[in-house]
């Protein structure tokens, strides 16, 4: 298979990039079913991080290749998903993905950290989806990530909301002894999104090694923030290993 740099603009020559894995999902959008492709790569380092071997690691792939994988799934899923670590790193071979996503009709949905709004830029007009990781408030980041990144994340969702097509969804990791009650309610209380999702922390495979002694939530008690929480979303939703994603 040729390099598809004819198909559209947007398109990259062939090149090398760097990938943590594929999968086809019916959870990971919500509503279409989705190949998943997982870019390597990270400048955060999120205490709490359970695909941590991606922030450096990852496989050599091409351009090529990722147009070949879209093409041999495209008669049974309806989207792509591009996932991480963090795509906005190998923000050029995101573009190309996501344009050749399109030029195939597909719906695109991108999970980030909002890290880089510039980046974010040159990629959201190819982006049905946006699930934009809110890791603390702003004022916490970099307790959290290590970077200060807290303005360049509200930059991020001001980028996302202003685009004319593409459906903002904010989610948050509740980590306790990292975040709490009051914390998820300054998030909430300062963001404009079209859902609010807060996620329990799973303690296997995390970054900070320390992490592992501490206990999951409780689904019961995330249900409750998010009760508390609800009037400042159109939507809100808890996401349990023990029950998926539950609207509340």
């Amino acid at each position: 298979m040729k390099c598809l740099t004819n198909i559209i603009e947007l398109l990259n020559e062939c090149g090398i990039m760097k990938i943590g894995g594929t999968l086809i999902s019916s959870i990971e959008f919500s509503g279409y079913m989705s190949l998943v492709i997982f870019l390597a790569g990270c400048p955060l380092r999120c205490l709490y991080c359970h695909n941590h071997e991606l922030i450096k690691g990852g496989e050599e792939a091409t351009l090529e290749g990722a147009f070949k994988l879209i093409d041999d799934s495209k008669d049974f899923i309806d989207g792509i998903v591009i996932s991480g670590g963090e795509p906005l790193v190998q923000v050029e071979d995101l573009k190309s993905i996501l344009a050749y996503a399109k030029s195939l009709k597909l719906k695109t949905k991108l999970d980030t950290s909002g890290y880089d709004p510039e980046r974010l830029k040159k990629v959201i007009d190819l982006v049905d989806y946006v699930s934009l990781d809110i890791k603390a408030p702003y004022a916490k980041y970099k307790e959290i990530t290590r970077l200060n990144i807290g303005d360049n994340v509200k930059k991020s969702i001001e980028i996302v909301n202003n685009a004319k097509n593409t459906y903002l969804e904010c989610r948050t990791t509740f980590v306790p002894t990292l975040i709490t009650v009051e914390d998820i309610k300054e998030i909430a209380s300062k963001l404009k999104c079209d859902k609010y999702t807060i996620q329990q922390f799973r303690n296997k495979n995390v970054l900070d090694r320390s992490l592992e002694h501490v206990e999951s939530p409780n689904p019961a008690d995330l249900k409750e923030i998010a009760k508390e929480i609800k009037t400042n979303f159109k939507e809100v939703s808890v996401k349990t290993a023990e029950f998926g994603e539950e609207k509340i």
